[in-house]
């Protein structure tokens, strides 16, 4: 049914009690009706003016929407003519639902054996400085309305807090995780789909154990997340090193090396350690590769609510029609490292299992961090440190590329991210290799990572990490001047020059390994 705005979207609500803003509600409303095919490939929306009316809300809430769909492809605007459902929509399609024959995840016992290559060691610093990667800022936590709440929580009565915690998550967390990210990741969930665990990499031991049996292959992303890795080759899993491009991992390169792969890992995000974000086709692309091997995606959505580009993506799990991503988040990056709390949102199909199985094997996760967390969520202390964060971040982002330009220019080509807590930078041929540049940065105080330490398979080209959001600018400015003084006496090649900084579609990104196998 038509009328002179565009089509009528009677479907379409919004809930003033929310905690999300009315353009997040909107956009993810439009969203799931685009992606569902209610609102079909050519439809006519609503002029602003029409939806704004209709949904009492102003004409700027409604741009705004109409601004972040247009941004994710799903919409496009005509002039002269209105503002349509996109065609591209159509070449995008949901992957298929899971079918009675789909086998099911069971437990099976560890496996044994390992190598350096495969099973590196975790290792973490013990504080802040240059150049370090996935530490949060410690100072600028608000320590004391911490303290508060936790001061509160240890005066409740002693059956609340000294008896055995939910396997599962307390329920209060779990309700308050789905409405963070709800408001801010756009993602709709259901409390009971939540499970918490001991931060992410628990989640990612927990879930290996319950999708894997010992020799069914797992793509991973390469280079790629170390811990993610040692999860599921403890597992016993057979491991894919799969070639990450400027849109993410490349999906056909994988089905070239493993067309039936029982699990894939991402992080779509910020991939780790590259940084680039997962383009929305590639998104699609993957989402069906999954659908057609009846392979689960496990998302690891790290650092998500640290975007800094105006028009984000929303996650892999928001675009899955099919019941294939298992979506993982952590507060150790937003609060600290050493909250350890993590989450995991199921898909339906896997609930009662994760239910069942943690009932029978767990005993949960200290009920006081996760009360204290769950009142930091509720009191709107969290959403506001994140707001901060966002801000504090993109300014020592931009401190580390500033300085980069000014010292290291020639000598480390630092790529400009719009994502996360680093950034890479790639190194000239010829000149001082990754693991000498480590060591030498190691005893000058900093803290780089080569990029050989993520892969599995060998790299075309050689970098290393450059954390940004540990330390205050100008701490971080005197780190890249040090950085600089190492390569003093390392000169780059004649004739080099640094690639493009700028990304484009329908090529491999020069600086990724495109060219990696297994």
């Amino acid at each position: 049914m038509k009328h002179a705005g565009g089509a009528l979207i009677p479907s379409l609500t919004i809930d003033r009690s929310d905690k999300a803003t009315l353009s997040t509600q909107l956009v993810t409303g439009l969203r799931r009706m685009i992606l569902t095919g209610d609102l079909a490939v050519g439809t006519r929306l609503p002029a602003t003016r029409i939806l704004a009316r209709d949904q009492g809300v102003s004409r700027t809430t409604i741009v705004t929407v109409y601004d972040q769909l247009l941004a994710e492809g799903l919409i496009v605007s005509r002039v002269g003519a209105g503002t349509f459902v996109s065609e591209e929509v159509s070449l995008a399609p949901a992957p298929p639902p899971l079918t009675g024959n789909d086998p099911l995840p069971r437990l099976a016992s560890l496996s044994r054996g390992a190598s350096e290559q495969y099973f590196p060691r975790l290792s973490h610093p013990g504080s802040p400085r240059a150049f370090v990667t996935g530490m949060p800022a410690f100072d600028a936590f608000p320590m004391s309305t911490w303290a508060r709440i936790s001061s509160q929580y240890w005066r409740s009565a002693r059956a609340a807090i000294m008896s055995y915690p939910d396997p599962a998550g307390l329920p209060e967390l779990r309700r308050a995780i789905c409405q963070h990210l709800r408001a801010n990741r756009g993602l709709v969930c259901e409390t009971e789909e939540v499970f918490v665990f001991a931060g992410a990499q628990d989640a990612f031991s927990q879930i290996a154990e319950m999708i894997l049996d010992p020799g069914e292959p797992v793509w991973m992303e390469n280079p790629g997340a170390i811990g993610a890795r040692n999860a599921f080759y403890s597992r016993g899993a057979r491991l894919v090193p799969v070639p990450v491009d400027e849109d993410g991992i490349d999906v056909s390169q994988g089905l070239a090396l493993e067309p039936a792969p029982r699990a894939i890992f991402v992080t779509p995000a910020h991939q780790h350690p590259l940084g680039v974000t997962m383009s929305r086709d590639r998104r699609f692309e993957l989402l069906a590769a999954a659908g057609a091997a009846g392979a689960w995606i496990v998302e690891d959505d790290y650092v998500g609510e640290f975007n800094y580009a105006k028009s984000p993506l929303p996650p892999l799990k928001a675009l899955d029609g099919g019941g294939r991503v298992i979506y993982v988040g952590t507060f150790s990056k937003a609060l600290f490292p050493a909250v350890r709390l993590g989450y995991a949102v199921m898909p339906p199909s896997l609930v009662d299992i994760f239910e069942r199985a943690l009932g029978a094997t767990a005993h949960g996760v200290s009920s006081a961090m996760q009360s204290i967390v769950t009142r930091f969520i509720e009191e709107g202390h969290f959403s506001a440190h994140i707001r901060r964060m966002r801000e504090t971040y993109a300014e020592r982002r931009d401190t580390l590329i500033e300085a980069s330009a000014r010292h290291l220019s020639g000598r480390i080509d630092v790529r400009p991210t719009e994502t996360g807590f680093h950034t890479v930078g790639f190194l000239p041929e010829g000149g001082l290799g990754e693991a000498e540049l480590e060591r030498r940065a190691e005893g000058a105080g900093l803290a780089t990572a080569s990029l050989g330490r993520f892969a599995l398979a060998p790299l075309t080209r050689k970098g290393v990490t450059l954390g940004f959001s540990a330390v205050p600018p100008a701490e971080l400015a005197r780190g890249v001047e040090r950085l600089a003084a190492l390569l003093g006496s390392v000169s780059s090649p004649p004739g080099s020059t640094p690639p493009p900084a700028r990304r484009s579609s329908g090529r491999a990104h020069p600086d990724c390994p495109p060219g990696s196998s297994a």
